[in-house]
């Protein structure tokens, strides 16, 4: 990748984690979302993009401390939200009648469970966010010539 490559994709990545989170506001207000985010820290395009085919020049390129950093917040998001996938979107086992004359909606109690884990999924999409912002610097930093 090149240095302007790599750059675009740190800011693509970041938008999709930023847009991951405006899915999830819209579930916990009731709204359907189109392509829910995977519960899985290697399928999204953050995942996709860090464990990936360029991972180890994206190692390289970052150092191991940013690195070990994102991983680790990255999947500290994915178990959060793995948490409130849960409570909202997996489908409860019911009976006939259950089926038959209730909605697809949360209850209350499961509402308010995800509510909760939202405010600390924010919380570490703003680390996330962080931690890009700083990869972005140091990367622009960089010499064009250390880039493949």
């Amino acid at each position: 990748m090149t240095k302007s490559q790599t750059l675009q994709a740190i800011e693509k990545v970041k938008l999709s984690h930023i847009e991951q989170m405006e899915k999830i506001d819209l579930m916990l207000r009731g709204m359907s979302v189109k392509n829910p985010t995977t519960v899985s820290k290697m399928k999204c395009e953050f995942g996709e993009w860090l464990y990936g085919e360029n991972s180890a020049f994206i190692a390289n390129i970052l150092g191991a401390q940013f690195y070990e950093e994102l991983d680790r917040e990255h999947e500290a998001w994915h178990i959060e939200y793995a948490k409130i996938n849960a409570l909202l979107l997996q489908q409860k086992k019911e009976g006939f009648f259950t089926k038959v004359f209730s909605s697809n909606k949360p209850d209350t109690l499961s509402l308010d469970k995800a509510k909760t884990y939202y405010i600390e999924l924010e919380a570490i999409t703003k680390r996330l966010v962080k931690i890009l912002d700083k990869s972005t610097r140091r990367i622009s930093a960089i010499n064009e010539s250390k880039f493949l």
